[in-house]
This record gives structure tokens, C-alpha cells and sequence, in this order.
């Protein structure tokens, strides 16, 4: 069973008690009882929605400090294809590579250039193995993580090949290594991550055993530290330059499925539109397509919440920058990374299951029909649950009871009062 680590949590002193975020979590993961919200860690998969719509910036991301550089000898940038959207009027990848390093590191290693290597390995993959397809793509871990939840059925349909960062991580490694001598631990691989899953995904990975990365660092932050070291004089070719258009596009919908070239795919941003997917495809209501793209961001990875350009600016800004860029920096050249396939299978984990037995969560459910039949179906979230239904399963684990319904508790107290005045 997993620990379920998290990266999002919950400022509690910043909380309001309102119902933004139990309205939009995917998974029906946020509670509002006694005035304050509080995430089941169950059912949380770190999309980064409620800290999106939380008016009152209560809900908040874990990652680490730029000052943790100074815990290394030597130190790894690993800027995720969606960093360079972030920026103006810059029109070449080198000026933020180069800035980089003026920040404080002493190599970058571009995940772009790795995401390159992993799409020749998807399509090699792909096509060694087609009694697998539809196969659903395993760079977001928000997904991985919905689907071990929700969609077993759906678990064998997932890529068993290492994210980008994480390839990315693993050869800027044995790079700094062989070019320094020092030992693995006195070297840092710090990610530049978009979003929290990400974050998440180092802390508590999912179809490997261990990250070689070392630190998260947020976009957000290192933006701000970056923009005094950015000079266009930089721009040009440099050591640290090794992807193209194919890898940069994997920041945004459809980047990832460019690089497999095909057009027998589907692509989907946006968390309900990814669920939406992936239940069409449990039901067998989707045939014909070999892969299958889904970022639970809208936009893709410039869609996440740690970073600072709204999405649609950032998707833009990247399509103009790989305009003149060649169509790949890096390639396998014939052999592929070690250890850059799953080496964990990645299990169901039955979260939502309402009962010890198949017997026994049918007469659950049946209690709780019954139940959500007597409440008011306005799904208005006054109880602290998203849905008239959710609250229902809530009394039926015991966590909730039917006065938590204003409008139950409304009947409840004329009731009263006509009783006391019939007296």
C-alpha cells in the first residue's frame, strides 16, 4: 500500500471554509468540516486544481528552496520544456540556459533533449508491441496516479517508459560524474517542475523505484531569480543546447504524440476531459487510435500551477520560439538507456471501495441510493462535501450525518418548532 505522499496540503490558518475546492477536485478529494477544508490523502492525486481556484491562497504546493543549491558541489539544472514559455521576447533557448548557469549551476541538461530520446523509445515501443494499443501516456503523474485509483481496468494500457525528467535526470548524472569525479551524492539534479504532481512523483515515484532527482525546485521561484542573468547577448548555440522543435513541444497538448508521428491518436488537456477519456475508453467506446496524450493541466504542462504565464501566452510564446529550431537536438543513435523502462508494476489501489467484498460494497452502495435519493439532489456543496451523493457515502463511513445538510437540517428544525407550538 502506498503512503501517499503529497506535495499539496492545506494553510489552514488561511482557509475560509468556502467550497471553491471541493467543487473542482477531480477526484472528490476535499472535505469542509467544522469551517475549515481537509484533503483525504486517499483520494488526492496532486493536480493542483484546488490550489488553482482557492481565492484565499490556502492551499499550497511543497518543493524546495533555491538555497539547497548550496548543499551540492556540483549542480544540475533540469529546466522542463514548458520553462522557456515563461519569458518575453525571448526568441533562443540559450539565453535561459546560459542565465541559468549564471544563476549558480554548473551544467544544464535540458529534459526537452531526454523527451526527444523518449519518444523514439514510445515508438519503437509501440510498434514492437500493438496488442497493447491504445497505450496511454505516463508523462503526467497526475494520470498514472488517477488511474491506479479509478481505472484498473486501464492499468496495462499505460507506457511502461521513464518520464522525460526523470531520463533526463539519470544522464545528466553519469554525465557529471564522469566529467568531475565526484561521487553521485555530491552531485545535485535539480527539476525545474511545473506543476506539483511532478513534485510528488519524485518524492513517491511510481513504476521505479527511485528518482535520480535530487531537489524540486518551482518555476515560479527560479523565474524570478532568473531574470537579472538573462542577456540577449546569450543567445546563440552553446554546450547546453541539445533539443528541437519535437522535444521543446512537449510542453504543450499534442507535443508528445508530435514526436511519435503518427495520426491515429487522441490528445486531451484538462482534467474532466481526461476522465471523460479515459471512461470512454474503459467502456470500449474507443478503438483506432495507437496512443493516447493526457495532461490533466489545460494547455498541457504550461497549464501548471507553479509556473507564472497564463497558459494560453505560454502556449504561444513556445509554438513561436520552435519555429526555427530543428526538428530534433538528441537522439538514441541506436541504443537505449539503461534502466529507462518501468521497473515496478504500478497496482490498483481500491481507494473509492466501499466494502471488504464485492457483495458487501453492493449492499453499501445500495444504502447509499437510498440515502441520496432522500437528500436534496442540489448539489450545492453547504455541507462541505461536493455532491449530494458524496455527502451520502460520507454518512455511510461514519464521517458525516444528515444535519449536515442545511436543508435537511431546515425540515429538521420547523419540524421542531411545529411540534413546540402544537404544545
Amino acid at each position: 500500500m502506498s503512503s501517499f505522499t503529497h506535495s499539496v496540503y492545506l494553510d489552514s490558518e488561511k482557509c475560509k471554509g468556502c467550497i471553491n475546492c471541493i467543487k473542482r477536485c477531480p477526484t472528490g478529494a476535499i472535505r469542509v468540516r467544522g469551517g475549515k477544508a481537509h484533503i483525504i490523502k486517499e483520494f488526492c492525486i496532486d493536480c493542483g486544481e484546488c490550489v488553482r481556484v482557492c481565492p484565499h491562497h490556502a492551499k499550497k504546493t511543497r518543493y524546495d528552496s533555491l538555497d539547497t543549491m548550496k548543499e551540492y558541489k556540483y549542480k544540475v539544472a533540469l529546466p522542463a520544456p514548458s520553462f522557456y514559455a515563461q519569458f518575453n521576447n525571448v526568441t533562443d533557448t540559450g539565453i535561459i540556459l546560459k542565465a541559468l548557469i549564471k544563476l549558480g549551476f554548473d551544467a544544464v541538461f535540458e529534459v526537452a533533449a531526454a523527451a526527444e530520446m523518449v519518444s523514439e523509445m514510445s515508438r519503437k515501443y509501440i510498434a514492437d508491441h500493438p496488442e497493447g494499443k491504445p497505450y496511454i501516456s505516463t508523462a503526467c503523474p497526475s494520470i498514472i496516479r488517477l488511474i491506479r485509483v479509478r481505472f484498473p481496468e486501464l492499468i496495462d494500457r499505460m507506457l511502461p517508459i521513464i518520464t522525460p525528467a526523470d531520463l533526463a535526470a539519470q544522464l545528466a548524472a553519469a554525465e557529471a560524474m564522469e566529467k568531475t569525479g565526484l561521487k553521485r551524492e555530491e552531485i545535485g539534479i535539480f527539476f525545474l517542475s511545473p506543476c506539483p504532481a511532478k513534485v510528488t512523483s519524485v518524492a513517491d515515484p511510481l513504476g521505479i523505484e527511485k528518482s535520480e532527482i535530487d531537489r524540486v525546485l518551482a518555476i515560479k521561484k527560479v523565474y524570478t531569480a532568473l531574470l537579472p542573468h538573462m542577456k540577449h547577448d546569450d543567445a546563440g548555440d552553446n554546450e547546453y543546447k541539445r533539443a528541437g522543435r519535437i522535444g521543446v513541444s512537449w510542453g504543450i497538448t499534442g507535443g508528445e504524440v508530435g514526436g511519435l508521428l503518427i495520426d491515429n491518436y487522441i490528445a486531451a488537456d484538462g482534467i474532466e476531459n481526461v476522465i471523460r477519456v479515459l471512461e470512454d475508453l474503459e467502456d470500449s467506446k474507443i478503438s483506432g487510435v495507437d496512443f493516447i496524450e493526457l495532461n490533466s493541466c489545460t494547455g498541457g504542462c504550461v497549464g501548471g500551477v507553479l509556473q507564472v504565464e497564463n497558459p494560453y501566452v505560454a502556449k504561444t510564446k513556445l509554438k513561436l520560439l520552435r519555429k526555427y529550431m530543428p526538428i530534433a537536438g538528441s537522439h538514441l543513435d541506436g541504443k537505449v538507456p539503461e534502466n529507462s523502462f518501468w521497473t515496478k508494476e504500478v497496482e490498483f489501489i481500491p481507494v473509492f471501495r466501499l466494502g471488504a467484498t464485492p457483495k458487501e460494497s453492493m449492499e453499501i452502495m445500495q444504502k447509499i441510493d437510498e440515502l441520496a435519493e432522500a437528500l436534496p439532489g442540489l448539489d450545492c456543496g453547504s455541507c462541505g462535501a461536493p455532491s449530494c451523493r458524496a455527502l451520502a457515502e460520507d454518512i455511510i463511513r461514519g464521517v458525516a450525518n444528515e444535519r449536515d445538510c442545511i436543508h435537511l437540517l431546515k425540515r429538521y428544525l420547523h419540524k421542531i418548532s411545529s411540534d413546540l407550538n402544537s404544545l
